[in-house]
C-alpha cells in the first residue's frame, strides 16, 4: 500500500524529491493532485514510511 509523505508545490520540487529518494534506494511514486495549482503527491510504500521520513527531512532541511 502506498502512503503520501509530502505534497510538493511544483513539478520541479516533486521531481527533485523523487530523484533524491530514488537515489537512496526507495520506491517512489509522484502524481498530480491539483492541476490548477500544480501540486503533486509524493508516495512511498507504507512499510518504508519511517525511513523515508528521516531522509525526506534531510532533503528538505539540509
Amino acid at each position: 500500500m502506498w502512503t503520501v509523505i509530502y505534497i510538493a508545490p511544483t513539478a520541479r520540487v516533486a521531481d527533485m524529491i523523487q530523484s533524491k529518494l530514488t537515489e537512496e534506494g526507495f520506491l517512489v511514486k509522484c502524481r498530480p493532485i491539483n492541476m490548477s495549482k500544480q501540486q503533486f503527491e509524493i508516495l512511498v510504500p507504507s512499510g518504508e514510511l519511517e525511513e523515508v521520513q528521516e531522509v525526506l527531512n534531510l532533503i528538505l532541511h539540509p
